[in-house]
């Protein structure tokens, strides 16, 4: 009886070492995998030149100094719609040591300055213009040079407003339905006039000055647009919401060491008059 009672202690045991064993292929096939950190910094330009004009001005040298401590450090520059395609769950998480480049305003510069090195470094660029400037001011680019940048496939256009204007005065000196419908029109004409003049699709807007509040964030979306920037200086991160995703903004100073120190998160603290 004891014997009898032992056989089928050690049959069970056996039996049941064999199912377990038979489940673990099925429970990590089912298992969900971890997405992977997202950590990027984007990095915001506005204009070039041989020296420094102003102070958002870079030095086509220091452009081009930057594009070159990506490349011998193992950086890469990925398109600003990849890394958006993460946050709206389209796409996988961007790999360890991505960099965005993105440019404010479309200055002329763009065209003369930035696109032969974005050649020259196959590096992809987000630019984002207020159209009211566009073959109308001296310092901006013309409509047919927007669409020399498009054509080269290392350019997208997105908005930044009509007129680039300061929210935060404007409703200061607005009663509540001016401001509303000013707002209403800088955000709207210039995704329309940006797609008809280019047939894109504009979803992109990034915050003239870094202003942006709660409200302007609904009017935002109210009018289509899926994702905005502002100029807070950190890398974009899993927690960041794609309605405020943050960008460095880039003065001549950010060379050598200290640029090297933004692409690690590791730069001070800096408040920028922009």
């Amino acid at each position: 009886m004891k014997s009898r009672l032992l056989l089928f202690t050690l049959l069970f045991s056996l039996v049941c070492a064999v199912s377990a064993n038979a489940a673990q292929p099925e429970l990590k096939k089912n298992t969900p995998v971890l997405s992977q950190a997202v950590n990027v910094p984007i990095l915001l330009y506005h204009r070039f030149g041989p020296t420094v004009a102003d102070g958002m001005t870079i030095t086509t040298s220091v452009f081009e100094s930057h594009l070159k401590y990506l490349r011998d450090n193992g950086y890469k520059v990925i398109p600003l719609r990849q890394l958006v395609d993460y946050y709206q769950k389209k796409g996988p998480a961007p790999a360890p040591k991505s960099v965005v480049i993105v440019e404010d305003d479309a200055h002329k510069t763009v065209y003369s300055d930035m696109l032969p090195l974005a050649k020259k470094y196959n590096v992809p660029v987000t630019v984002f213009v207020y159209p009211s400037a566009i073959s109308n001011a001296k310092y901006a680019m013309t409509w047919d040079q927007l669409r020399a940048l498009k054509k080269t496939g290392l350019f997208e256009v997105q908005s930044h407003t009509y007129w680039h204007p300061n929210f935060k005065r404007d409703k200061k000196k607005m009663k509540p339905a001016e401001f509303e419908k000013s707002v209403d029109v800088q955000l709207r004409k210039s995704k329309a006039k940006l797609e008809k003049e280019l047939g894109i699709s504009v979803d992109m807007l990034a915050w003239p000055f870094g202003i942006y509040d709660d409200y302007l964030l609904k009017k935002a979306a109210e009018a289509g647009y899926k994702v905005t920037f502002t100029i807070e200086r950190h890398h974009a991160g899993a927690t960041d919401s794609v309605m405020k995703l943050p960008r460095y903004l880039l003065i001549n100073a950010d060379q050598g060491k200290a640029f090297a120190q933004i692409l690690a998160g590791t730069a001070p603290k800096r408040n920028i008059a922009y």
